[in-house]
């Protein structure tokens, strides 16, 4: 079956494309059929994929942004490959509540990326909020899980996160450190976990507990949350 993976967060600069490509290089390198959908009009995952070396696994890329031919329905516009087992989402910032509906449609996984400052916080609490209220995640059974990203782990600011997410029935899945790989990976249309060296260790190391938890089955997780 197509797992589908939203990463979402209508704050930008919360680190929606820096997810987004780690998860589908990783998936590709697994030896999973990837493709990779870019709703952000930047289009940063577009630029990732372009730039990804062709003897790496690859990673299927739709400019989902882009305006199409209306000779077509958006629906064959944005088709992936049959064979497709997992796609990964980079949805744009200021997602809408109409957008947000359409863009939970036949999702599995919501992932929200969060920055540890206080304006990120109230953002992503009202958005969370909403998600719950008028997403409706729970009754229609996705899995909703809150990564902390560019964090410095000693910083008063993370540990004011950390305290917020400890207060939510959400599950705190990752927090991954303020690292140059990620810009090095960015640029050469890599993952973290393709780079080579006993430097980025830790950063591959933090990325473990987010893979268990996408594939944690969903009944185990429905039990944890109380679905």
């Amino acid at each position: 079956m197509m797992n589908r993976i939203l990463i979402l967060n209508p704050k930008g600069g919360c680190g929606k494309t820096t997810i987004s490509t780690n998860l589908a290089s990783y998936f590709a390198c697994q030896g999973v059929t990837t493709a990779l959908l870019d709703y952000d009009p930047q289009g940063s995952s577009m630029r990732w994929a372009r730039q990804r070396p062709k003897n790496l696994p690859s990673v299927y890329a739709v400019n989902a942004s882009e305006k199409y031919n209306t000779s077509v329905t958006r629906s064959w516009y944005l088709r992936v490959p049959p064979d497709t087992e997992q796609v990964i989402i980079d949805a744009p910032a200021g997602v809408t509540t109409a957008r947000l509906q359409e863009h939970l449609r036949n999702v599995n996984t919501v992932l929200i990326p969060v920055m540890p400052s206080a304006i990120d916080v109230h953002a992503v609490a009202r958005f969370i909020q909403e998600l719950l209220l008028q997403g409706k995640v729970k009754q229609r059974g996705i899995k909703v899980g809150i990564i902390a990203n560019r964090v410095k782990s000693k910083s008063v600011a993370y540990k004011s996160l950390c305290r917020f997410l400890s207060t939510i029935k959400l599950p705190f899945i990752a927090s991954l450190r303020d690292s140059q790989f990620y810009v090095a990976a960015a640029e050469h249309g890599i993952g973290v976990h393709e780079i080579k060296g006993k430097n980025v260790d830790q950063d591959k190391e933090n990325w473990k507990a987010l893979y268990e938890w996408i594939n944690t089955p969903e009944e185990l997780y429905k039990t944890e949350v109380g679905y």
